[in-house]
């Protein structure tokens, strides 16, 4: 009597973990493809973002370096990201990345990237704490006065940037920069769900970042936030 009684419970836990399990999967999902499709309208080619007025700034989400080099991934970012202020998208860049430690400096590279480009070096903002997409887009708001962008990064990556961008209440358009296949890309887009999912949630939370600060508006002089004297 009691093994069949104890028999029954464990029955239906295992129900409820597997309904549990569903909801879970059918939630996780249903955000993903929420996002996705919210936004989608908004990834446009170049030269439509070419057409587009009064961009207060074209912003660069970091995505790693090698040393004093960007990754692959950095560098078709940046890359389409000068392209586009050439053909006068906008005359401000804004290079967003984590430079949290002294040994490791993404945004620093990414302007000596632009500059050995041809761009001035007044026309380019670091902002060094850009932990996550979420506080680059937090802190291109609120410390950088930045209310109309365009976003570059890779497509997969796009979608949830425009997402959070809407949400932070600022007007974000996006080029995708994925001229080429990515090593470990498949990885990227698996957890790429989860990040929509917990961006979904934060931009609902609004979390401040990890760094505010005074604010430092994206029409004036970039070399105000350079770190490193000549």
């Amino acid at each position: 009597m009691f093994k069949a009684s104890t028999n029954k419970g464990i029955k239906i836990v295992l129900v409820i973990l597997v309904i549990l399990g569903l909801l879970g999967t059918i939630g996780v999902f249903g955000i993903n493809g929420y996002v996705k499709n919210s936004v989608k309208r908004y990834i446009i080619s170049p030269e439509e973002a070419a057409d587009l007025e009064e961009i207060d700034c074209i912003l660069v989400l970091g995505a790693g370096v090698w040393g004093d080099r960007p990754t692959h991934m950095l560098e078709d970012r940046l890359r389409f990201a000068v392209d586009l202020y050439k053909m006068g998208a906008s005359n401000r860049l804004l290079m967003s990345g984590d430079h949290g430690r002294k040994n490791y400096d993404e945004v620093n590279v990414m302007k000596g990237f632009a500059i050995n480009e041809g761009v001035p070096s007044s026309d380019i903002f670091m902002d060094h704490a850009g932990f996550s997409t979420y506080e680059s887009l937090y802190r291109a708001k609120e410390i950088f006065k930045a209310d109309k962008i365009i976003i570059v990064t890779q497509k997969y990556h796009l979608y949830r940037a425009l997402y959070v961008a809407e949400k932070l209440g600022i007007e974000a358009y996006g080029v995708a920069s994925s001229p080429r296949e990515y090593y470990g890309q498949s990885g990227r887009d698996a957890r790429e769900v989860l990040a929509r999912v917990k961006d979904f949630f934060y931009v609902i939370a609004r979390p401040k970042p990890t760094y505010l600060g005074e604010s430092i508006p994206v029409n004036g002089d970039g070399d105000i936030t350079n770190d490193i004297r000549e």
